[in-house]
């Protein structure tokens, strides 16, 4: 399976499977017709893959509201993140954090002195 299939969504495969349906029977040999039980199951299996979609967007949303609520409670909280201490020379800095914001991308940014912090770099946490 090619990377490219591999990320289609569920409704972009189960319509690709309507369509190749709908050709094989057109063109079928009337003596050796379609497995009804086969085509009910692969049916069922795409709305199962369609469900579990729905639902790793759904987590996907909780995650992101969990993870802005936890940044949130860092306000006026230490953190230590690794960054640059000048120079170029990369350390462990610390410093309160004063704001909490989504960047472009959308992810969890904290505003800390004169850096901006991805959640996901904070390595320490103090009160």
């Amino acid at each position: 399976m090619s990377e490219v299939a591999a990320t289609q969504s569920a409704g972009t495969m189960q319509a690709d499977y309507m369509r190749l349906l709908v050709a094989q029977l057109r063109h079928q040999n009337p003596l050796e017709p379609l497995d009804n039980n086969e085509m009910a199951s692969q049916m069922a299996l795409f709305s199962q893959l369609q469900q579990l979609e729905t639902m790793n967007g759904s987590f996907s949303q909780v995650l992101r509201i969990v993870e802005r609520d936890y940044a949130g409670s860092l306000i006026g909280k230490v953190v230590s993140f690794i960054g640059d201490t000048g120079m170029g020379v990369s350390g462990v800095i610390s410093g309160v954090v004063e704001t909490v914001y989504n960047d472009v991308d959308g992810d969890t940014v904290l505003s800390v002195g004169d850096h901006a912090v991805s959640l996901k770099d904070v390595i320490a946490v103090q009160n």
